[in-house]
């Protein structure tokens, strides 16, 4: 027992001494510096943009990290037996939908969108129903097509940190202790290295020609967005299962690599594209 408490008292003094140092806050965010290809913002590397716009669409993501992935059970109809989504399938989800945002942001593309297109269709069909006004029914056959399709693969996914390592500390140690036992947990959490790596190819949607491809990466080791605060992606919620790495190095190493795929498109798209 003492020497469990002994424990406790040098972790707390530790802590404290690292939350009064200025000094060697300064060095240890120094050293959790970010490990990226490029440092600069979106904003500045891409400038402003008022000229024509090309045409896209964000194909599935496909995931292609050897990991035994968690299955949750969603409920549909009483007495159905309900379907089955794998974790890997929300990952995809928001990525998808975080990559889409960001090139609608970036004013150069005019994006089509392709995820929730049934919700369209449906919206056709209320249509030819004549549930809607024909004077306000959307027209059936006038959905626009992509002629570039942006196809991306997630090829490395190392979270380092779930993000509840700062939740706990309170088993063995109730109050204020706890409280610094978690803020303890917190830190150390954020100095574990977190990584996600992205196949990425341009297709022309008509010849199915590669325009493009490159592999974009993302490692973080703390949870300071830095230049990416500079960006155009104005910090968008993290969906479609994502939310669990906020506030954490893997919220940071997903953004650093949607920001370098973005770079990456825009750079890379022909100019013979940009005609809208």
């Amino acid at each position: 027992m003492k020497r469990r408490f002994a424990y406790v008292m040098v972790y707390l003094a530790t802590i404290l001494l690292l939350m009064g140092c200025a000094g060697v806050s300064d060095m240890m965010e120094k050293r959790a510096q970010p490990q990226a290809s490029v440092d600069t913002t979106l904003a500045d590397e891409l400038g402003p943009y008022n000229g024509p716009k090309a045409r896209l669409a964000v194909a599935d993501f496909q995931w292609k990290v050897q990991s035994k992935g968690m299955r949750i059970r969603v409920k549909g109809i009483p007495g159905s037996q309900g379907i089955e989504i794998s974790q890997e399938e929300q990952y995809m989800t928001g990525l998808q939908d975080m990559l889409t945002t960001a090139l609608f942001q970036s004013k150069r593309y005019r994006v089509v969108e392709r995820q929730a297109l049934d919700a369209v269709l449906k919206e056709q069909k209320l249509g030819q129903a004549g549930v809607v006004s024909q004077k306000t029914a959307a027209k059936v056959g006038a959905v626009k097509g992509a002629d570039i399709l942006v196809i991306a693969a997630v090829t490395g996914w190392e979270p380092g940190t779930s993000g509840s390592s700062a939740g706990g500390g309170g088993g063995m140690i109730g109050g204020t202790f706890g409280k610094v036992m978690a803020l303890g947990a917190g830190i150390a959490g954020s100095m574990k290295k977190s990584s996600m790596a992205m196949d990425i190819r341009l297709v022309d949607s008509t010849t199915s020609e590669i325009l493009a491809a490159t592999n974009v990466q993302g490692v973080a080791k703390d949870v300071n967005f830095g230049a990416l605060a500079g960006g155009f992606m104005n910090f968008a919620g993290m969906g479609g299962g994502l939310s669990g790495f906020a506030k954490t190095p893997m919220e940071k190493a997903i953004r650093k690599c949607i920001y370098e795929s973005v770079k990456f498109i825009a750079q890379e798209t022909p100019k013979e594209y940009f005609k809208y």
